[in-house]
């Protein structure tokens, strides 16, 4: 299936927010899916998986959570400047920002309300856990995101680690691993799969044996092949299920 991509601006908490939104082609109606962008930036990796994700089928927008800045882009030799970047967001405002593209994609016409489903990559791999702790998400797949389970250092900004409010989760989960990650050692996957059994969600964590922390992207040196196309078979089974049947 054909798609379109376009930059849009939507508004959000604290003034414009740019986002990437892709549209396949027809009327729909379609469910929207949320792609929130790696700690590096909204960069063209991340439209592409945007733009992966619409051919399928879906409304998609991928929205630039550093809004609130002004350099927003990093590159993947840039660590220090993407984690000066990540260290500004604050975990509220985060989740004003989402139900703000929610907001945005229902209001599209030829959209299916009540399917948006969200997805992330490291750094968004954590926001969509936590919109899915607070948010009516349909779905939501989380690839790597650390600081789920805990939080180093807690702060205003960051008080405690997602995993706390998983109670208020309402969607399916679906949360992928690596076992070489050294951004997520052992011990954390583990407290965030037995949390979400005691709670009785319905989450599926997979763990990738050799995956290093960002296997999905083949941008980056720790890109590994087997993991990444699995996974991104088992994100389009998890979304048919849940947002397009």
């Amino acid at each position: 299936m054909n798609a379109k991509g376009e930059m849009v601006e939507i508004g959000a908490p604290d003034g414009r927010m740019p986002a990437y939104a892709v549209r396949p082609e027809g009327s729909g109606p379609f469910p929207g899916v949320i792609v929130v962008m790696e700690a590096f930036g909204l960069n063209d990796h991340v439209k592409s998986v945007a733009e992966r994700i619409a051919r399928e089928g879906y409304v998609v927008v991928a929205p630039d959570v550093y809004y609130r800045s002004d350099d927003r882009v990093a590159g993947y030799h840039e660590l220090p400047k993407a984690i000066g970047l990540m260290s500004q967001l604050d975990d509220r405002k985060l989740v004003a920002d989402v139900r703000a593209v929610m907001d945005w994609i229902e209001a599209r016409p030829g959209v299916r309300k009540g399917r948006i489903g969200i997805t992330g990559f490291c750094m968004g791999g954590r926001i969509a856990f936590l919109a899915a702790c607070h948010l009516p998400v349909a779905a939501a797949a989380s690839f790597y995101g650390g600081g789920i389970g805990h939080v180093r250092m807690p702060s205003e900004r960051t008080p405690h680690a997602p995993i706390e409010d998983a109670a208020g989760i309402r969607a399916p989960l679906l949360i992928f691993y690596g076992d070489a990650d050294a951004f997520v050692p052992p011990e954390e996957v583990s407290l965030v799969r037995e949390r979400l059994e005691k709670l009785g969600k319905e989450a599926r964590v997979i763990v990738y044996p050799g995956a290093d922390h960002g296997f999905f992207c083949d941008e980056r040196p720790s890109y590994h092949e087997a993991a990444a196309q699995d996974s991104w078979r088992k994100l389009l089974s998890f979304f048919d299920k849940h947002l397009a049947s």
